[in-house]
């Protein structure tokens, strides 16, 4: 038989309100515990260690949980978070929800994290930048084709990497989930996609100068290389460096024909410089993991003077950036950005912690923004740079005369 509320007793109604409020927690705390599993982020600095926090987890009523699926996961401060980072990126989305078939590979090219691209175009595109003519915006053109390039070229490098580094990419937390680990792409498969994309390359390649095209064949050998360099050096990130630059050069030469060694070189160890921080930061996320396979890396070899070291690198990169830009007359704009490239790796170095996974992470992302600073210094101040003067000028200045 039905009853209103107005016929229960007083007691009964309490009892009501509590079995209430506990089907309500026990139905937020299923809904937390799906976000944690949808947000798995994984931390090499994680102890394996989270059963108190599970416990803590036991909702009233005596409700079952499952947590198979709860990323073992937490910062430095013992907490276990909802979400670390947030993926809503275009890119990441288009991942994610890519046919099944193709999903695999776009993973083993990370377009679902399109930092790395980013962070290969910002030299090229530089170069291409100083290399425009006083008061002329930079070929908009070239600028896709090495956008274009960045892509492709990183995405190979990346199959190379996952290639050379399967067996060990299974024993680390950050990269137990690639796809050749996992099995969803083969070692052939993985070769066959490496090659149609340096074919890509190629003819994105074949589309400059000659000079341009012997200059990027030759960087091909640190491509292939670099995996190896944490096998055999406390330097992998130099390398990384001298790879993921070469388009300072690179970029030079597909406007002007050649390189301006006096201008590209300085821009080049700028670059090396910048890559040696950020991946450095990047590579501590490892150190745990790193450790414990006989792998190398700056992030071990500097480790408690990973600040010192990286303010020194900060510093050479400055140099570099200012002499470079002396070297091709820049104005007042570039050396604005300089300076506030300068703020950005100071902040960045000062409030570093190497303990903090999910930390480092950010940090290393946030690079991008020094690389379009500096792009936006380059053309802004080569707008505002005067432009030569021509023949017919220069005759009509020496007859006034």
């Amino acid at each position: 038989m039905l009853r209103t509320v107005s016929s229960l007793h007083l007691s009964e109604i309490h009892q009501l309100l509590r079995n209430n409020a506990n089907i309500f927690r026990s139905s937020s705390l299923v809904y937390h515990c799906s976000c944690l599993s949808r947000s798995r982020v994984s931390n090499p600095h994680e102890d394996g260690n989270i059963s108190s926090a599970k416990s803590n987890l036991t909702p009233p009523g005596g409700l079952k949980l499952h947590y198979s699926d709860l990323s073992s996961t937490r910062p430095s401060d013992g907490k276990l978070p909802v979400a670390q980072f947030k993926i809503g990126s275009i890119a990441s989305h288009l991942v994610e929800n890519s046919n099944s078939f193709i999903k695999p590979y776009l993973k083993l090219m990370r377009v679902d994290r399109p930092i790395g691209s980013w962070l290969l175009f910002w030299p090229g595109g530089w170069s291409i930048a100083l290399a425009a003519a006083p008061g002329s915006l930079p070929d908009f053109t070239l600028l896709a084709l090495f956008g274009l390039g960045a892509v492709t070229m990183r995405g190979a490098g990346c199959t190379i990497n996952d290639m050379w580094d399967k067996d060990i990419d299974a024993k680390v937390s950050r990269t137990k989930d690639r796809p050749l680990v996992q099995g969803q792409i083969s070692q052939l498969d993985a070769l066959v996609f490496l090659g149609g994309q340096l074919g890509v390359g190629l003819l994105i390649l074949l589309q400059l100068n000659l000079y341009s095209i012997v200059l990027g064949a030759s960087s091909l050998a640190l491509v292939i290389s670099y995996p190896l360099m944490k096998r055999i050096t406390n330097w992998p990130q130099l390398v990384l460096g001298m790879t993921f630059n070469w388009g300072a050069l690179l970029g030079f030469s597909a406007v002007q024909g050649s390189c301006d060694w006096f201008l590209c070189l300085p821009l080049y160890v700028a670059g090396v410089c910048w890559t040696v921080i950020y991946d450095t930061i990047y590579a501590h996320q490892d150190v745990r993991d790193d450790l414990q396979l006989g792998l190398k890396s700056t992030a071990i070899y500097f480790g408690d003077n990973t600040q010192k070291w990286l303010s020194g690198f900060s510093v050479l990169m400055l140099f570099n950036l200012a002499l470079c830009g002396l070297q091709c007359d820049q104005t007042w704009p570039y050396y604005l950005s300089l300076s506030l490239i300068g703020a950005h790796l100071a902040r960045q170095i000062y409030t570093l912690d190497i303990q903090n996974g999910p930390e480092c992470q950010r940090k290393f992302v946030s690079n991008h923004q020094v690389g379009l600073i500096l792009f936006l210094g380059i053309v802004i101040g080569n707008l505002l740079r005067s432009k030569p003067k021509s023949i017919q000028e220069l005759s009509l200045d020496t007859v006034r005369q």
